[in-house]
């Protein structure tokens, strides 16, 4: 009966993860949508989705280098791996991962440092 209840925990636990809401920003001529995955401590990444899009600029953002993910108590996290699409073009779909902490923190903030602007974009949401 106990095991039951872990499994029943960690699926609502990752459907809880699954359900934060995609965010958009849309500045400097590119629109840049990010999506979460399951946030959970079963997790060994944090997974989001990045989608880029533009007609007026390359795309050439390394974002294993101009991201980091904020928690609620301010530890940053950098990401472990980028994959998708290579920099350029004006459509760009990537996933960066970051490695999960201990803890489901109560809110996270992705910032985002783009090239040629001035400050870095910045997407919130609440866990907790």
């Amino acid at each position: 009966m106990r095991a039951i209840g872990i499994v029943l925990g960690l699926i609502f636990a990752a459907a809880a993860g699954a359900q934060l809401a995609a965010q958009k920003s849309s500045e400097a001529g590119v629109t840049v949508l990010v999506t979460p995955q399951a946030i959970t401590t079963a997790a060994k990444t944090w997974n989001f989705n990045i989608a880029l899009d533009t007609h007026s600029q390359e795309l050439a953002d390394d974002f294993a280098k101009t991201t980091v993910l904020i928690d609620d108590l301010g530890a940053e996290y950098r990401p472990a791996a980028v994959e998708g699409d290579k920099p350029g073009g004006h459509h760009r779909s990537v996933v960066v991962k970051f490695d999960a902490g201990n803890r489901v923190p109560k809110a996270l903030e992705m910032r985002m440092q783009r090239p040629g602007e001035a400050k870095p974009r910045s997407f919130r949401w609440q866990l907790k």
